[in-house]
């Protein structure tokens, strides 16, 4: 009898403060997935991630609660184990801003149903992603695009220096000319700018216009690439 109350007493996952049963266990880890599934759908609103990603912000809460309550509620080995884990995926793919934003919410979440606070668990993962979704769905921290490349062919008798310069005095606050490429066995040049444009300046205009300079050959003006993963 005595040894099977000392092998009951074994199995059971404990913390600094409290003894985690089976059914505690049970229960955490079922909060652990609900509230993970809310973090990987707010974090998947409006923005183009991929099914791995949003599964591991679904799954990580649960598997950072079972080994907080593996290390016996030794925080400090619990969060150097997981963010060594939870940094892998920045070691092969970048990451923005938000997508880290999203692995510390779950790994948060996690420690606090490790420990046993599902209570705050609960309120920091509905406080947080609301704020997430008004954030994303807004157009709070939004840049208005006037950033553009533009793309220009004309003929070899044209001189490009300074053929299109009055123009982009009147539409554009910055133009640079940055790369000149030949083409259709050197009877084309194919120009490439990169330009901001005025506030309220009219694009359409813009390209009417270097039509009539040009010739009326193709032009190209597209937004300006920018960096998905920068923070």
């Amino acid at each position: 009898m005595h040894n099977i109350t000392t092998l009951s007493t074994t199995l059971d996952i404990s913390t600094t403060t409290t003894v985690m049963t089976t059914g505690t266990f049970i229960l955490c880890t079922i909060i652990s997935l609900v509230l993970g599934a809310v973090i990987a759908f707010s974090f998947s609103i409006k923005q183009k991630k991929s099914k791995s990603f949003i599964m591991t912000l679904a799954l990580l809460p649960a598997i950072v609660q079972v080994v907080i309550m593996l290390v016996n509620g030794n925080l400090g080995t619990g969060v150097a184990v997981m963010g060594a884990f939870s940094l892998v995926r920045f070691r092969s793919i970048p990451g923005n801003a938000r997508d880290i934003c999203g692995i510390f919410l779950s790994m948060a979440v996690g420690l606090a149903t490790g420990t046993n606070h599902l209570v705050l668990a609960a309120i920091f993962t509905g406080v947080v992603c609301l704020i997430s979704i008004i954030y994303t769905l807004s157009p709070f921290g939004e840049r208005k695009v006037t950033d553009k490349e533009l793309t220009i062919t004309i003929p070899e008798s044209l001189d490009y220096t300074e053929v299109f310069d009055d123009i982009f005095d009147v539409y554009t606050q910055k133009c640079e000319l940055v790369s000149v490429k030949t083409t259709n066995m050197g009877s084309l040049f194919k120009l490439k700018y990169e330009i901001t444009l005025k506030e309220g300046a009219n694009e359409k205009q813009l390209i009417d216009e270097l039509r009539c300079r040009n010739g009326n050959l193709e032009i190209m003006c597209t937004r300006k690439p920018t960096a998905a993963e920068e923070l």
